[in-house]
């Protein structure tokens, strides 16, 4: 397949950043973005100084990298940036994105002007939520497609309390993409990002059922710039365990786009709904259970489990019922620990259903269940669809192949809509009765 130039790379996501893309459901453009430069080419090497130089970043630079993505790419971009001025190399030692991490790089930070992060999950949510409390600017230089916060405005930070939250945060000022370091990238990372991709046609449909039977905000623009480079990407879904150029530009496309709509609608619901939570409480509780997967390989395998729960709804006749919501502050505690239980349990209370609350909801569900159900089946991606994309791209496609005990996969099956105020088919089927049922069949 013939290569893009950069500038096919990015047309659409220099059209969203710039504010001349006219969104079709209302004929108006959107504002500018916050982003002065988003590049994908095959290389960049040469170019990496011209490229922070161009964003009005000044010496003294600091490179922010962990011992992998050091030697990926950070050397040469710190090499490429000391013909600026003064460049001094932070290299992280295997870096957790908590809040003590964040104050000690905040710290680390605070005498450089020039802030450039090379990395991916970890490294770019550090360095994003460290200059955001500094009041700094930075740069990012990707070093695989391993998840889609690149470009959002929110970092997903532990607290001190032992909670993962995704926190109001900045997006980075310019966002390099070497593809070719992206496509030696171990196979597995480029896996993990496209495992994060995967959750679109589940997250969609979580969040319009919430809007329809709620009446939560729901907005379309963020489907309507990423779904058709979605439909591209799952073609390629081998080329992404091959490493293929092509394919980790896609990838790189989707992710980049996913982000986008964080910052065009406000919101990250349209990619991270009742999947996300359940990789978020992996995160949180699983301890030395732990395989050391990353969140976007523990997402794909989430998003098989949620289409799975929305199936068993969407393919009957009869709307769902539920009563109200059984709250075990005490179980939760036992699960999550006191403080956490606590914060989690507040959330959990915002969409909670009393007696009345319930048959509210049975009645809205069940007036409009022949539409919402066809409406929801539109959005829908197949589940074997997902799950054959997902192992051609050699991401895990089960608890088991994640390496996480069945038992505790279950546990966070059943309990990780108690995390968020964000609705979902798991809350129903908790709701309903039926959760711990349907976790059973997960393997």
């Amino acid at each position: 397949m013939q290569r893009k130039s950069d500038a096919e790379w990015t047309t659409l996501i220099d059209e969203i950043c710039s504010g001349v893309w006219i969104n079709p459901l209302t004929g108006k453009a959107f504002p500018p973005t916050a982003y002065d430069s988003i590049v994908f080419s095959e290389s960049l090497e040469g170019r990496e100084a011209d490229l922070v130089q161009a964003l009005g970043f000044t010496a003294p630079f600091a490179v922010v990298s962990d011992q992998n993505t050091h030697r990926a790419l950070g050397e040469r971009v710190a090499r490429a940036l000391s013909r600026l001025g003064p460049v001094s190399e932070i290299i992280l030692d295997h870096p957790h994105a908590d809040m003590a991490s964040v104050r000690d790089l905040e710290a680390r930070l605070k005498p450089f002007s020039g802030i450039v992060a090379v990395g991916s999950g970890t490294l770019n949510d550090l360095t994003k939520f460290a200059t955001f409390r500094n009041g700094q600017k930075y740069c990012v230089f990707a070093t695989a497609g391993s998840m889609n916060g690149y470009t959002s405005s929110t970092a997903s930070i532990t607290m001190d309390s032992g909670l993962k939250v995704s926190l109001p945060s900045q997006p980075p000022s310019g966002f390099f993409v070497d593809l070719q370091v992206s496509a030696s990238a171990p196979a597995w990372l480029n896996a993990a990002g496209f495992g994060d991709c995967l959750c679109r046609s589940v997250a969609q449909i979580d969040w319009w059922m919430s809007h329809r039977t709620l009446g939560t905000t729901f907005r379309f623009e963020p489907f309507l710039i990423e779904i058709p480079d979605e439909v591209r990407l799952m073609e390629q879904a081998r080329g992404i365990a091959s490493g293929d150029i092509n394919a980790v530009g896609s990838l790189y496309r989707v992710l980049t786009l996913c982000g986008l709509g964080v910052n065009v609608v406000g919101t990250s619901h349209h990619g991270s709904m009742g999947e996300h939570q359940i990789s978020h409480y992996i995160d949180c509780f699983a301890g030395d259970r732990h395989p050391g997967t990353l969140h976007g390989q523990q997402v794909g395998v989430a998003t098989l489990t949620m289409a799975r729960v929305q199936g068993h709804f969407l393919s009957r006749d009869a709307a769902p019922e539920v009563s109200a919501t059984r709250i075990d502050p005490a179980d939760m505690a036992r699960r999550m620990g006191s403080d956490i239980a606590a914060q989690c349990e507040v959330l959990y209370r915002k969409k909670a259903f009393d007696d009345a609350g319930a048959d509210r909801f049975n009645a809205r569900i069940a007036a409009i269940w022949p539409e919402l159900r066809e409406e929801c089946q539109r959005f829908a991606v197949p589940v074997e669809t997902l799950q054959r994309a997902l192992a051609e791209a050699g991401g895990p496609t089960s608890a088991q192949s994640l390496g996480v005990p069945i038992e505790f996969y279950r546990e966070a099956v059943c309990h990780a809509h108690e995390m968020r105020d964000r609705f979902s088919f798991a809350d129903i089927a908790c709701d309903g009765g039926i959760l711990h049922d349907l976790a059973e069949n997960e393997v």
